[in-house]
């Protein structure tokens, strides 16, 4: 499995029902928490202060990442992803040993 950094900005369109938005919201978690349990979904953070997130990811390729994981999103229609393959530093700390 190849890893991705991706950058989510959600923008719920004006005059969406909120009752509409609450269901979409409930149901994002509950996907995240399935993607997480599948592998797919690694780590989730927030910078503080912004309506925005960064995820590390994986998926066998792009496409995939892109079609069956991200794609599968509830609020999918809603989102922009920034998506950027990564591969481990030879210097990254959580490196194992075996791949240095």
């Amino acid at each position: 499995m190849r890893e991705f950094l991706v950058e989510i900005t959600t923008t719920i369109p004006e005059g969406t029902d909120p009752a509409v938005v609450d269901e979409r919201r409930a149901a994002e978690a509950v996907r995240a928490r399935e993607l997480a349990a599948a592998g797919h979904l690694v780590r989730l953070w927030r910078p503080v202060g912004e309506l925005r997130s960064i995820g590390l990811w994986r998926a066998s390729d792009e496409a995939a990442l892109r079609e069956e994981v991200l794609g599968t999103l509830p609020l999918r229609a809603w989102m922009t992803h920034v998506v950027t393959p990564v591969e481990s530093h030879p210097n990254d700390p959580g490196r194992p040993a075996s791949a240095q």
